[in-house]
């Protein structure tokens, strides 16, 4: 533990008896260790934004704890036997936060929104032919019905529809839009509507008091019984990590959903202080960017790769938590099998041996790296230098998220160390870094093959069929080595004692719904 935040700890812990004596209100202060991008959901967006504005707005399904699909807005959904067309009958009484009622038209309405090129939805790919099927119509046959209509049978529709990134798809009111049709904020059918956000401090919800929550007793994932309990969410922005766990413990914040597994193991020393763990489905590793006149040569890439120690780097990573895990699928999918177990072997003598095959000379690897995000810095820390020892010249560039972010999105990078939120099927996961350079820069792994066989898994619906296509990706991978995943990682929430109610869960993101703030002033 560094000096600076031993003094940052030590001087919040001395606050801590304080934080308890603050007003009992029903506003609950969470941390977020960044601001949002926009409110508009699945456009302009990041982890953050998508958290959010998850609270704001519901699709038609949603994905339950345990990562299965289920109904929200819809109340039932029916797949036409050949797989072709799905129809959606809407929950009777669901109201936006306008107070508008929820129909068939206003679903319409919201995904031809989405499916118009210039809303540049993050998820359009999924819908418009470039991914496993197109959505050719969406009708409205009544006021409660709404039909889609796809071009080929797509075993991955609704969890698509689904992801958290795509804003779970969710339904706006068109007010969410200005006259002259520019975005204004949204007016969604969730639990708590927007009311301010001040750019660079924080963003703050209410609680929509008409809401409906569907008739399930509990809250399941995004989806269940989601009634609000606390009058008021603020999102504090606060970027430096030592600064978050100061707010905790001095009671600025009442939650950190989201804290490393070094922060965690201080944290659990403090009395009236609670953490929460949960496995996730994150991708995390590093990124290269395979254009590069140098780390176009694959034997460079995998010299990278066998120079990490992956054992020592995840137990440093994680504090012991999360294990080695070098494919694309996450170890807690139901195909993660033997085969994408395999992984790379730590052999320094072989990266050494292929570097001076490729005739690497020490030319330096330009490395991005972020310190929003901190295991991704210290990700890329001990990648740079474990990969010194084989003769690797990698240099590190910090840059801000957003920035990073946006170099990430247009492929203006050699390496970099990122993170994939949690995709929760294993299409899906290989979907995310798959695809065509040209068409979109964001792919890290542009191969005719490997996206032949995403086709085929995409389309496939029987999990024995779709396994040995997952298995084939997985070796394939390894080969050509577009990027090294090194590990999965963990949610770990951290908060106060008034806090009840809160779960972290795979997909890593709060939810406030269903969250209680008791009174600890008796």
């Amino acid at each position: 533990m560094n000096s600076y935040v031993k003094t940052a700890l030590a001087v919040a812990m001395s606050a801590c008896t304080v934080s308890m004596a603050v007003a009992q209100d029903k506003v609950i202060r969470v941390g977020l260790n960044g601001d949002i991008r926009s409110t508009d959901p699945g456009v302009n967006r990041d982890d953050n934004t998508d958290a959010v504005m998850m609270h704001i707005v519901e699709g038609l399904v949603a994905y339950r704890e345990d990562t299965s699909i289920a109904p929200l807005l819809a109340s039932a959904v029916d797949i036409s036997p050949d797989g072709l067309r799905y129809t959606f009958t809407l929950r009777d009484g669901v109201r936006f936060q306008n107070g508008q009622s929820l129909t068939a038209r206003d679903v319409q309405w919201t995904w031809q929104r989405y499916l118009d090129p210039k809303t540049q939805w993050r998820c359009l790919a999924e819908f418009d032919g470039r991914g496993a099927a197109k959505i050719v119509d969406v009708t409205t046959p009544d006021p409660k019905t709404v039909v889609f209509q796809l071009d080929q049978a797509n075993g991955l529709f609704l969890a698509a529809m689904a992801r958290p990134d795509c804003a779970g798809s969710g339904i706006v009111h068109p007010d969410s839009l200005a006259a002259d049709g520019s975005w204004r904020a949204p007016i969604g059918t969730g639990p708590f509507s927007l009311g301010k956000w001040q750019k660079g401090q924080y963003v703050e919800l209410d609680r929509f008091k008409d809401y409906t929550p569907r008739a399930e007793a509990e809250a399941d994932g995004y989806t269940g019984n989601k009634q609000a309990f606390i009058d008021k969410v603020r999102f504090e922005v606060i970027p430096d990590s030592a600064s978050a766990k100061a707010a905790l413990l001095s009671g600025g914040v009442d939650l950190l959903p989201d804290v490393t597994a070094m922060d965690a193991a201080q944290l659990k020393q403090v009395k009236n202080l609670q953490i929460q763990v949960s496995p996730i489905m994150t991708i995390s590793g590093l990124l290269f960017q395979t254009t590069d006149p140098l780390l176009k040569d694959v034997r460079i890439r995998r010299a990278v790769a066998l120079s990490l120690d992956y054992a020592q780097m995840v137990a440093a990573l994680s504090d012991g938590l999360s294990v080695v895990n070098n494919s694309v699928i996450p170890t807690a999918s139901p195909y993660y099998d033997a085969t994408a177990h395999q992984g790379y072997t730590y052999n320094l003598d072989e990266a050494r041996r292929l570097l001076k095959e490729a005739g690497y000379s020490g030319e330096k690897i330009r490395m991005l790296v972020n310190k929003r995000y901190p295991q991704m810095f210290d990700m890329g820390l001990l990648s740079q230098a474990m990969a010194q020892a084989a003769g690797l010249n990698i240099e590190m560039e910090t840059l801000e998220w957003g920035t990073q972010l946006e170099r990430y999105q247009t492929g203006s990078y050699q390496m970099m160390s990122f993170s994939y939120s949690g995709r929760f099927d294993a299409a899906q996961s290989y979907e995310s870094v798959i695809g065509d350079k040209q068409k979109e820069p964001r792919k890290v792994w542009d191969n005719p093959q490997a996206l032949a066989i995403l086709r085929d898994a995409q389309r496939e619906v029987d999990p024995a069929k779709r396994q040995p296509l997952f298995d084939k990706l997985h070796t394939l991978m390894l080969t050509d080595v577009p990027m090294v995943v090194i590990y999965n990682g963990t949610a770990i929430g951290a908060m106060g004692q008034r806090v009840e109610g809160y779960r972290s869960w795979p997909v890593a993101k709060p939810r406030l719904w269903g969250v209680k703030l008791a009174d600890t002033s008796k």
